[in-house]
C-alpha cells in the first residue's frame, strides 16, 4: 500500500490501513471504535500519520487538524472515504436541503411568497389542513396576521414544520431534486416527510401533538447559546446536575439546555475564561432530559402511525450522521432528549454527498452561515430559500436559476 497518487482505498480500507498505522505509532493495540483522543496520538504523531497517507494515496484534501471532530478510526476513514470521491457528474448540480429548527420562527413567516407565489400558497395551504384538525386554528391566519402567540411552543412547532414543507415541495415541483436531507431540531418532521420516511398526515399529527406536550411542561428551563467548543461547555456545566449539551451547531458554537439557575452559574464560569454566552429566548429547556416527560406520549402516539426508512439519504441530526434506518417511534422519542448534532451530521453530509449547492429550508437563514465555515472556499453554494417576510417570487427564480431548476432549466437530470 504505498506510492504516491496510487487509487485510494473504500472506507474498510481505510479503517485497516489507519489501524495498521496508528498502532504502530503508539505500539499498542488500537481498535477501529476508540477514540482518536485515547489513542495517544500527539499532533506530532499526528502529522507523521498524515505524511505517512500522503506518501501512500497522494495528497489528502485536509489539514490534520481537521480530524478531530471526527472521533473514532472509523469515522476518520469515513471522512477520508467520502473525500476521495471525485464526483463525475458531468456539471450536474447536487443540491442538499437542510431544515430549520425552533427559534427562527417570526410573524409574517414566508409572506411575501405566500402573496406572489402560487406553488408555495398551494403546498403551505396543504400542510395547513393536515394541522389543523390537530391544533384547532389555521397556522396560515397566524402566521399571516403576525400574532405573537407565533413563539408559543405549541404553535412554533407546527407553523415551522409548515413553512418547511412548502418551502421544499415548491422546490420539488420545480425540479429540484436533493441529493440528501438534513434537519435540525423540529426541523427534521420536514426533512423526514421530503425523504419519504413519514406521509405528511403523520407528520403533521405528530409535530402538533409534540409541540402541544412539550408546552404544557412545568417552565424553569431554558437554552443559552456559547462560544464555546463542546468540551468547554462541558465543563462549564459538569457540576450542574440540570444542565447538559442541547445542540453543537460549530466548532465553537455549542448550546446548553437546563434549569435556569444552572444555565447562570455555567454562564459565569465561561465568562471567567473569556467565553461568550447569551440565553436564547424560550420556555422550556428543549434537547435535555427535562423533556423525558413527553417521551412516552410521542412514542405511544407514533406507534400507531405508518413510518419508514427515508429513500434518499437523510442525516441525522440525533446521530450525527446518515441514518437508513427507520424514522420510528424510538427515533423521535430519542430525538426529544438527544443533543442536537447538527455540526457532525453537516460534516458529514458536506463529505460523503459532496453537493455543490445547499438550501437552507426555512422562514429565514441561521444555519447558512455555519455551512459555508464548514464547506470553506471550496464548499457548495449555501442558498437560503427564504431571506425573511419580504422574499417573494422574484428571489425565488433566483434560487431555482442557481439550482438549474424551474422553467428556464437545462435539460440536465440531477442524480442521486
Amino acid at each position: 500500500m504505498s506510492g504516491p497518487g496510487r487509487d485510494r482505498p473504500d472506507e474498510q480500507g481505510y479503517v485497516e490501513w489507519l489501524t495498521e498505522r496508528i498502532g504502530e505509532r503508539v505500539r499498542r493495540e488500537v481498535r477501529e471504535d476508540m477514540p482518536l483522543i485515547e489513542c495517544g496520538l500527539d499532533s506530532v504523531a499526528l502529522l507523521g500519520l498524515y505524511g505517512d497517507a500522503e506518501d501512500a494515496f497522494g495528497p489528502l484534501p485536509d489539514h490534520p487538524v481537521e480530524v478531530w471532530p471526527y472521533t473514532t478510526i472509523r469515522n476518520l476513514a469515513r471522512r477520508l472515504a467520502g473525500r476521495d470521491r471525485v464526483a463525475r457528474s458531468g456539471g450536474r448540480i447536487r443540491t442538499a436541503f437542510v431544515f430549520t429548527g425552533q427559534g427562527c420562527q417570526h410573524p409574517g413567516m414566508a409572506a411575501g411568497l405566500y402573496a406572489h407565489c402560487t406553488a408555495y400558497r398551494h403546498h403551505l395551504t396543504e400542510a395547513d389542513e393536515a394541522l389543523e384538525p390537530h391544533l384547532g386554528r389555521s397556522m396560515v391566519q397566524l402566521m399571516l396576521g403576525r400574532d405573537p402567540l407565533i413563539d408559543q411552543t405549541a404553535l412554533a412547532q407546527p407553523a415551522l414544520f409548515a413553512v418547511g414543507y412548502a418551502l421544499a415541495a415548491t422546490l420539488l415541483e420545480e425540479g429540484v431534486r436533493p441529493v440528501a436531507v438534513l434537519g435540525h431540531g423540529v426541523g427534521e418532521f420536514a426533512a423526514a416527510t421530503v425523504s419519504g420516511a413519514l406521509p405528511l398526515a403523520t407528520a403533521a399529527e405528530l409535530v402538533a401533538s409534540r409541540g402541544s406536550f412539550m408546552q404544557h411542561l412545568p417552565a424553569g428551563g431554558g437554552m443559552m447559546a456559547t462560544c464555546a467548543d463542546p468540551f468547554e461547555a462541558a465543563e462549564a456545566a459538569t457540576q450542574e446536575p440540570g444542565v447538559s449539551i442541547g445542540a453543537i451547531n460549530a466548532a465553537r458554537a455549542t448550546v446548553l439546555s437546563g434549569d435556569i439557575a444552572g444555565l447562570e452559574r455555567a454562564r459565569r464560569r465561561l465568562a471567567d475564561i473569556g467565553i461568550a454566552s447569551t440565553f436564547l429566548k424560550v420556555t422550556h429547556a428543549f434537547h435535555s432530559p427535562l423533556m423525558a416527560p413527553v417521551t412516552p406520549r410521542l412514542e405511544a402516539l407514533a406507534r400507531r402511525m405508518p413510518t419508514s426508512a427515508p429513500a434518499l439519504p437523510y442525516y441525522s441530526t440525533v446521530y450525527g450522521r446518515d441514518y437508513d434506518g427507520p424514522l420510528d417511534a424510538p427515533y423521535w422519542g430519542t430525538q426529544i432528549t438527544a443533543p442536537v448534532r447538527f455540526a457532525d451530521a453537516a460534516r458529514a453530509l458536506l463529505t460523503e454527498q459532496r453537493p455543490t449547492h445547499v438550501v437552507e429550508i426555512g422562514p429565514k437563514p441561521i444555519l447558512t452561515p455555519f455551512l459555508r465555515r464548514m464547506g470553506g472556499p471550496n464548499g457548495p453554494r449555501c442558498l437560503p430559500a427564504c431571506r425573511g417576510p419580504q422574499s417573494n417570487a422574484v428571489d425565488l427564480a433566483g434560487i431555482l436559476s442557481a439550482l438549474n431548476a424551474g422553467p428556464l432549466a437545462d435539460d440536465v437530470e440531477e442524480g442521486f
